[in-house]
């Protein structure tokens, strides 16, 4: 992080806090695929900073509001605090500062059971229709999140249309593969037979957007919108990480269809082509292959 940012900072946190602040300290924090962070040291204590330039101008505005509506839902959950978040400007990134939550994992069993009826207790706060209060981002990705009370067709085309229509203009598909995508929309109504619900979900929790920490699991990078529970539930397994307690603990507290294993590939489709549009490479065929599937 250059002077000028840290300088810009200081400023900020010096205004939302109305006092002076120093920052003593900067330590690079890993993990993180598309921003930068950092843990800032500071006169008025520790904060957690992610900055980038090359991301869509809005997305740590979209970020923060997502965080504050989790932190609302008033679950087991633990979501940071925001402290201020920053558009991206012509001459520096886009920015936010939230709270440091510090990693801790003793005790694991007990916070396992906490995230299984944490998240229970997010997917029981519902909406009448399917979206959210704005579009915001998976990753980079803009999410259509307009209201619609449809399942099928929401998720059909504002997540799986949306994300083909973006892969084209971006990178590269095959007229064939995009028939492929269009006749799993036609047929999306039965494979997808049960009537969810629309819940209030993450939106994009893998294994390294949550966090056990001295206050319990900790939710972070939302994609937050109100969908089908079992969307969460699919990507959680796309790459595993989520202990066998877990599971049985969100099980016992809101126990899921008998068929939802059916559509976990389903659901993972949207992630494997979001994937591919970011990043390249075989997410394209594994997305093709898990499409196929349910033609």
């Amino acid at each position: 992080m250059n002077q000028s940012l840290q300088h810009v900072v200081e400023q900020q946190l010096a205004n939302r806090l109305s006092k002076k602040v120093k920052i003593h300290n900067l330590t690079s924090v890993s993990g993180g695929c598309i921003n930068h962070g950092v843990r800032v040291d500071t006169n008025t204590g520790s904060y957690f900073l992610k900055y980038n330039s090359n991301v869509p101008r809005d997305l740590f505005i979209r970020e923060a509001e997502n965080l504050e509506v989790l932190r609302k839902a008033s679950t087991e959950l633990t979501v940071p605090r925001v402290i201020l978040a920053m558009e991206v400007l012509q001459d520096q990134p886009g920015i936010i500062v939230l709270e440091l939550l510090e990693e801790n994992r003793v005790n694991q069993y007990h916070q396992d059971e906490r995230l299984g009826v944490g998240l229970a207790q997010l997917h029981r706060v519902t909406h009448s229709q399917f979206g959210f209060l704005h579009n915001n981002y998976c990753g980079k990705t803009l999410q259509d999140n307009s209201w619609n009370e449809n399942w099928v067709e929401f998720y059909g085309q504002q997540r799986i249309w949306h994300l083909v229509k973006l892969i084209e203009q971006h990178r590269s598909i095959h007229i064939f593969e995009q028939n492929i995508y269009s006749n799993l929309i036609e047929v999306l109504s039965e494979r997808i037979s049960h009537q969810p619900v629309a819940s209030l979900t993450h939106g994009d929790l893998w294994s390294g957007n949550y966090l056990y920490t001295s206050s319990g699991p900790a939710l972070i990078d939302p994609a937050t919108h109100y969908t089908d529970r079992e969307c969460d539930l699919a990507l959680m397994q796309m790459f595993g990480g989520f202990s066998p307690r877990v599971w049985d603990t969100y099980q016992e507290a809101f126990p899921l269809p008998h068929d939802w294993q059916e559509r976990i590939g389903l659901y993972q489709l949207y992630h494997y082509l979001n994937h591919y549009l970011l990043f390249g490479g075989s997410y394209g065929q594994q997305a093709l292959s898990i499409a196929k599937k349910y033609l």
